[in-house]
């Protein structure tokens, strides 16, 4: 049987791009088993593990007995299928070179920053395991002995989605992957996000939080609970509005944490969705006229950028080895510069 561990406690620091669940192990029950708690179950039929992650997998949704999910508690019946899910894929495939532009904006002996184009995968994963940002990666580093893509102490050290653009760092040392991972665990790392919501604004700035996990009612996404609740990890975004175009603001997002789909969440929850956000409900007419001249204004608008609205702007953190503070700003791509030139236009016709 392949020894397996359950990386339930890892701190997530990083904005993961990956937005489905994935099997990283199935069991099937034996004929002759009495009935047993699926957390003792796994417990004594995986290594590497503690029966606290496997409970707090069951908490997530994570555990599935027969297709569903189940709680700590279920009894496991002889030829119950038992299959441990996780939100990010079980990597077994080495990350082959392949030749894709990158749009590096710095780099030394430790670390490089990429601006990375919407569309773009950043890791290998589940239906995406060619094109992604890391197979570009390796195949920039491909003459460099010195750098292996596929040694996990090396390499990201944040993701963001697929549709988001954007800055990030990678790691070229095993140090300096250590001293950056702890600077986004320590949540000293600063981060600015510009995004396109649905909805004006009667006040300038704003701080929400609230706990980032699953939703029960569709796995596919992220939804918000109380911050005093046992239910998913602790978020804070800051919200800063810098334009207004009526149905619709551009407010620059700053992170205190950085949970799966943290701002797409967090705006969803406190009703400004990101404007064309298929995900969150961001891509249907949210505010506005019932016109059939603005519900073509707003087609158009979803045709130039058929995405989220979402941009990492600003990546700031401290050089792990010279000590530096180390500041990098991105321009907004021409898919979202085009759209807020569309909605400057209107705003001003109307």
């Amino acid at each position: 049987m392949e020894e397996n561990y359950i990386d339930i406690d890892n701190e997530e620091i990083e904005d993961d791009e990956s937005s489905g669940l994935y099997e990283h192990y199935r069991f099937v029950a034996d004929k002759g088993l009495k009935m047993v708690r699926v957390d003792k179950y796994l417990f004594e039929i995986m290594s590497n593990t503690s029966r606290n992650r496997v409970q707090k997998a069951a908490d997530a949704g994570f555990i599935l007995v027969n297709g569903k999910p189940v709680k700590r508690s279920y009894k496991v019946k002889p030829l119950d299928v038992v299959q441990v899910m996780l939100d990010r894929p079980h990597f077994e495939n080495k990350i082959i070179p392949e030749d894709i532009p990158l749009n590096i904006v710095y780099e030394d002996a430790d670390l490089m920053v990429i601006n990375k184009p919407a569309g773009m995968v950043v890791h290998p994963g589940f239906g995406n395991w060619k094109g992604t940002m890391l197979n570009a990666i390796a195949w920039h580093f491909k003459d460099n002995p010195a750098y292996d893509i596929n040694d996990p102490e090396i390499g990201l050290v944040h993701r963001i989605d697929k549709d988001t653009s954007g800055l990030l760092v990678v790691a070229k040392t095993a140090d300096a992957k250590t001293q950056l991972g702890l600077q986004f665990f320590n949540k000293t790392t600063k981060r600015e996000y510009n995004a396109l919501v649905w909805g004006n604004f009667t006040e300038e700035q704003g701080r929400i939080e609230g706990n980032i996990g699953r939703d029960p009612k569709d796995r596919m996404r992220m939804a918000v609970f109380p911050p005093d609740s046992d239910i998913g990890k602790h978020a804070v975004t800051h919200y800063y509005v810098l334009e207004r175009y009526g149905y619709t603001s551009l407010v620059k997002c700053v992170l205190e944490t950085g949970r799966t789909h943290q701002i797409r969440a967090h705006m969803r929850h406190i009703g400004h969705p990101l404007f064309s956000d298929e995900r969150y409900g961001g891509d249907q007419v949210l505010k506005g006229t019932t016109s059939s001249k603005y519900r073509q204004f707003i087609d158009n608008c979803f045709a130039l950028c058929p995405r989220q609205v979402l941009h990492a702007k600003t990546l700031g953190f401290v050089h792990p080895r010279t000590k530096e503070e180390m500041m990098f700003n991105s321009e907004l791509p021409e898919d979202i510069t085009n759209l807020l030139n569309k909605w400057r236009n209107y705003v001003k016709e109307v």
